[in-house]
């Protein structure tokens, strides 16, 4: 069974030791994994709640795109994309809205937190908490529902949201599924030993602290960095107590299990803070030396970047659209040429048979879709210039023939002439897809329509 992986970065600063160590690098590793299906994504939309500084979000997106890609994140096996760059998203946000519990959302830990905060002060409980912060997990809950991901890396401080994405989606499955299951429900997976690194001062490394360590920044200035991590006053030959230190905390995050031992050895020895944290950077400069380089050429390739992040937006589309249009179906908004809601609410009068459905995209090209009898998506046409185009091909369809699909994955197109003219939906295995192949030849045989 092919697992599928999703995990994001909100892009609000520069990537540091901890995005690295806690996300960037466990989920690469997973993406490695040949029943690995991957999905990795910049939440720029996240970034809109905790950040109105229009250049930092900018330039942060650039800056961890760049960080993923460095890092060895191959873009021919996974989907690597920008929220902000897939519609469906928001779409699905305000669905789930609307079945998600007002109880559940005042029990997330950054709402509380702010408005612990504002009555410690004095303030209005709700002062500057915007509906961006309070809803914040439901965006979240799209951002893994949408892709039905099984397995979702995050740091220990995330597994609610992940909890609260399971609560949501089976509430909509509970009221829509009508014995059908849409969304999976997802596992946190989080890597114990790095799950939250320290910062320079001791407390989880985070942006909002000020105590990180930028990942490529220079040579020069990680050893600065290093510098400044808080330890306590035990002079060299003292001996220190590596459970109680930040410094080997990081080490050990980064080291072999060999290297963390013999460190572990020497601080009970009394090795100076000086010296360890020597240690530190050479053992961070040794791993992060030959990706620090190619951040940095590809920080000066943006236009690069912009290809390979719109290449995956059309990569994940390709699952999301249709995924949308099952559950707006799910919902009652549907097309009035697919079915008609009876007066008693109770019986629903499909159309005759397959159906072609033509529609307009909002960068002016024309695509069509071919519904079976129950609304089903079996075919999703390409883009073209003109809807006269469209037409020729939905017709040439329906005319029946040697149909030519190539099978691609776990999913398929249809060619015409030597041309792609439409894909079907991905799919989870091999027997699912050659179903839908022979759905399709039957729905286009001229007495199906």
């Amino acid at each position: 069974m092919t697992t599928r992986i999703l995990t994001g970065i909100t892009t609000t600063g520069t990537p540091h030791l901890g995005n690295y160590a806690g996300a960037i690098r466990p989920a690469i590793v997973a993406s490695r994994q040949s029943d690995a299906d991957s999905f990795y994504f910049l939440a720029d939309y996240h970034a809109l709640i905790k950040c109105d500084d229009p250049l930092r979000i900018q330039r942060s997106r650039l800056e961890i795109a760049a960080t993923w890609l460095a890092s060895g994140l191959d873009v021919e096996r996974v989907t690597f994309y920008r929220q902000s760059d897939i519609p469906e998203i928001p779409e699905l946000t305000w669905l789930l809205t609307c079945v998600a519990a007002k109880g559940l959302l005042n029990r997330a830990h950054a709402y509380k937190a702010s408005v612990d905060k504002n009555v410690e002060t004095g303030e209005d409980p709700d002062a500057g908490i915007s509906m961006g912060l309070y809803s914040y997990p439901v965006l979240m809950a799209a951002d893994i529902l949408m892709f039905n991901a099984h397995k979702v890396p995050v740091g220990r401080d995330q597994i609610q949201h992940v909890e609260m994405a399971r609560d949501i989606g089976q509430r909509f499955n509970h009221l829509f599924g009508q014995g059908k299951e849409f969304f999976v429900m997802p596992e946190a997976l989080i890597e114990e030993s790095v799950a939250t690194l320290p910062g320079l001062d001791g407390r989880k490394m985070s942006k909002s602290y000020d105590n990180t360590i930028p990942l490529f920044t220079s040579a020069k200035d990680m050893k600065s960095a290093i510098s400044r991590i808080v330890t306590d006053s035990r002079a060299p030959g003292e001996a220190k107590d590596p459970d109680d230190s930040h410094l080997f905390t990081l080490f050990q995050a980064f080291a072999t299990p060999g290297q963390a031992a013999e460190f572990r050895e020497q601080l009970l020895q009394g090795l100076g803070w000086g010296e360890a944290k020597q240690r530190l950077f050479t053992l961070l400069d040794a791993e992060l030396g030959e990706a620090r380089e190619r951040y940095h050429g590809l920080v000066e390739r943006p236009a690069d970047l912009e290809d390979i992040l719109l290449a995956g937006a059309v990569k994940a589309r390709k699952v999301a659209s249709p995924f949308l249009e099952q559950l707006r179906e799910a919902v009652g908004l549907r097309s009035f040429r697919t079915q008609v809601q009876v007066a008693s609410g109770s019986q629903k009068k499909a159309s005759k048979g397959p159906r072609f459905v033509s529609f307009r995209e909002t960068d002016g090209s024309f695509r069509f879709r071919l519904l079976a009898a129950d609304g089903e998506q079996l075919l999703l046409s390409r883009g073209f210039a003109d809807g006269k185009a469209a037409g020729a091909v939905s017709k040439q369809l329906q005319q029946g023939g040697e149909l030519d699909v190539r099978v691609e994955g776990q999913g398929f197109s249809v060619w015409l002439a030597g041309d792609c003219v439409a894909d079907g939906p991905a799919f989870a295995d091999a027997a699912a897809r050659d179903a839908a192949v022979e759905a399709l030849r039957l729905a286009l045989q001229p007495e199906a329509q």
